[in-house]
């Protein structure tokens, strides 16, 4: 996912080894408070390390998760909590499937500050166990980034490997929404509204009226999917682009990538085409046919699977044998002060509404 966001004055950085971080990074990417992750290699003692080399266990690196956080939302204490909750810490380099000295588990402070903090979370968990944990709690030396394919890898591979379970995720969703009460609304609304219609042009209708006036966007609406362009569906607000090439803009993008994107600009976005003159901020969610059984259709506090990457299918595609819409991409334009008040959290909770509505895979 790419989600853009200012960052502020009082934001804090810790360094978390937590196993493999493709995993650790999307659950910690999921916390309220948390501004963003990066994965990268920590406290090795090669210089700019590849991920060839730390494979070996000859690095001395440890495969770590950068967060910048918000300590007045989330204090330090909380996000180790919810870091113990998602690691074995009592397994000395082992995580899952992983194991290795690259996948240690560990605390890397930058601050001196935050380590009676860290005290205090780590002594909480260690009486938790009767055996000793293997926790590393130390200064940061040194944090590389990892290569651009590991960044987000879950968002670009949702089939990928993680070794934490995904019912933490659906955890971090329910407990962390802080907009969730609004998306249930939102739900209840637009199912009552599409009981029983087959039509996917009005599903698409409503849908798009109930979230311009419940999310309060400038521009709400759906793209078809064509055979090699996005087409205009019904939308709330003024006139928009009607055709939108594959990769083009932040619409496009969005589809060719099968992510959900979230930019404050468009206008800075790699081939833009803005959507709305009213506003310049968007997000965009594309969406998938749904392939298992029909009536598998999971709510906002329930993600979906994820299990393989959904391929992008033809217009009219149908699930099973019941009507379902074609695939389609959700846009949203809203200002930059609403946008602001939207985290990553906000994003899954409105790919799963989205999701559940459609009965589409994401």
């Amino acid at each position: 996912m790419i989600y853009l966001k200012a960052m502020i004055s009082t934001a804090k950085t810790v360094h978390l080894a937590a196993g493999c971080f493709w995993g650790a990074e999307k659950y910690f990417s999921l916390v309220d408070g948390v501004l963003s992750t990066r994965v990268g290699y920590a406290n090795g003692r090669t210089t700019d390390p590849k991920y060839e080399e730390v494979y070996t266990d000859k690095t001395g690196f440890a495969e770590t998760v950068r967060v910048v956080y918000d300590p007045d939302i989330l204090p330090l204490g909380e996000l180790l909590r919810l870091y113990f909750a998602a690691i074995d810490p009592v397994s000395l380099n082992r995580q899952g499937g992983d194991e290795g000295t690259r996948y240690r588990t560990g605390i890397y402070y930058s601050d001196p500050s935050d380590l009676p903090a860290i005290r205090s979370a780590f002594d909480e968990e260690a009486a938790r166990h009767s055996e000793p944990l293997a926790v590393e709690v130390l200064p940061l030396e040194n944090f590389y980034d990892a290569e651009d394919y590991h960044q987000s890898y879950l968002d670009k591979n949702p089939g990928g490997y993680c070794h934490i379970p995904n019912a933490l995720f659906t955890k971090i969703c329910r407990e962390k929404g802080v907009r969730k009460a609004l998306y249930r609304e939102i739900e209840a609304d637009a199912r009552a509204l599409t009981a029983g219609e087959t039509d996917p042009v009005a599903v698409m209708a409503e849908l798009s009226a109930i979230l311009y006036d419940k999310l309060h966007c400038h521009w709400a609406g759906f793209y078809r999917v064509a055979d090699s362009e996005l087409v205009l569906g019904p939308f709330q607000g003024p006139v928009a682009c009607l055709r939108i090439p594959f990769g083009r803009g932040v619409c496009g993008t969005a589809w060719k990538e099968r992510r959900t994107v979230v930019v404050p600009d468009v206008d800075a976005f790699p081939g833009h085409i803005a959507c709305s003159a009213l506003s310049r901020s968007e997000i965009v969610v594309p969406l998938f046919a749904r392939t298992p059984a029909c009536g598998d259709v999971p709510g906002i506090d329930q993600p979906l699977s994820g299990a393989e990457a959904p391929a992008a299918v033809g217009d009219g595609a149908v699930c099973c044998s019941c009507a379902a819409p074609a695939p389609v991409v959700a846009v949203l334009d809203i200002d930059s002060a609403a946008l602001a008040t939207f985290d990553s959290t906000d994003a899954l909770c409105l790919e799963h509404l989205l999701s559940s509505v459609w009965g589409v895979k994401h």
